[in-house]
């Protein structure tokens, strides 16, 4: 969800350029909202809280809500039954939003989604700019941004420093966990991988996890070679997103399973390598490819995997996890390493 909110905020630097006077809002998860603070392009957000996703009266409540602010365009990103509603409520005269069977009865412009490319923005980028099209906006190349304050960066080399990380020498934060045990490269794998990064660098090593996943990141640590985990800043991390943020603004590179982490280092100007899971489609999110983001999934070593169905390779993932073995990619990150 955070990647999303992140993703679909280039829209509003597109639009900005095309309108530089109209009023930009935002409907947002209300969780989301530190990934786009102080963005420059945004107007205004309206949050949609557990309120609302949990309750249809409420749901309800918020869609005449937004009715009263008088839209003129209206751009639905995620084309969910609680955004159909909210978009059908509004009075805006166009109403823009991905093709569905049944999206017509909603919107005047119902965009098919593209299903491959030879483009390194990713087709994540490329779909959110074809909502654009109906308004004359051709935009392909903009990157999502997230916006630090210089007092947020100044706070979290002070964090990193009374941890005593040094800044004459690398630092890497690793995506240690996936956001499910389906986007999680197994514990064994990812441990061999930091032993990697600390060989061919000697750097110094944060793990990103949230406090309820401590136990598993304690075992993927103590999986590590010992020299390597003399080289790992355990317990080191913000006490919010704004400051994981800020921590990752510091970092040489963010190192691990590719999500939401991965993308906000990239929006933060970090380099990133990320390690796929094998049910995500990597031409998707494997945004902006090249020297400094570098991505690897299953099938890229193992192409004869690459008639199968998505559901088939989520219904198997730990399976097809198995089969992804570093040894696969580990040149490929010492040359991600060096550059």
């Amino acid at each position: 969800m955070i990647g999303d909110v992140l993703t679909s905020s280039i829209l509003f630097e597109a639009l900005r350029q095309k309108y530089p006077k109209a009023q930009l809002d935002y409907l947002i998860n209300e969780h989301t909202y530190p990934v786009v603070e102080n963005n420059p392009f945004i107007d205004n957000f309206i949050f949609f809280t557990k309120e609302e996703e949990s309750s249809k009266i409420t749901l309800l409540r918020l869609a005449k809500s937004i009715k009263k602010h008088d839209y003129n365009i209206v751009i639905d990103v995620y084309s969910k039954l609680s955004s159909n509603l909210i978009s059908a409520f509004s009075k805006a005269k166009i109403k823009i939003s991905y093709y569905k069977h049944y999206s017509t009865l909603f919107y005047h412009h119902n965009i098919k989604r593209q299903q491959s490319t030879n483009e390194k923005v990713g087709l994540a980028i490329i779909n959110r700019m074809q909502l654009l099209h109906p308004l004359g906006i051709e935009a392909t190349c903009i990157k999502p941004k997230i916006y630090l304050t210089e007092s947020e960066t100044t706070n979290s080399k002070l964090l990193l420093e009374k941890h005593n990380v040094n800044f004459s020498k690398p630092l890497f934060m690793i995506s240690v966990l996936g956001s499910g045990e389906n986007k999680t490269y197994p514990f064994p794998y990812i441990s061999k991988v930091i032993d990697a990064i600390v060989k061919k660098t000697k750097g110094q090593i944060l793990f990103n996890y949230i406090p309820n996943q401590i136990t598993e990141a304690e075992a993927i640590f103590n999986l590590c070679k010992p020299e390597t985990q003399k080289h790992i800043k355990f317990n080191v991390f913000g006490k919010n997103l704004r400051e994981f943020l800020a921590i990752t603004h510091h970092c040489n590179a963010v190192i691990g399973n590719e999500g939401g982490a991965i993308n906000m280092a990239k929006a933060v100007g970090v380099k990133t390598f990320s390690i796929f899971s094998p049910w995500i489609d990597k031409a998707t999110w494997n945004l902006f490819e090249d020297q400094k983001n570098v991505g690897v999934h299953l099938k890229d070593y193992k192409p004869e995997l690459d008639n199968k169905p998505e559901k088939h390779y989520k219904k198997e993932a730990f399976a097809f996890y198995k089969l992804f073995k570093p040894e696969l990619f580990i040149d490929k990150l010492e040359d991600f390493l060096s550059n």
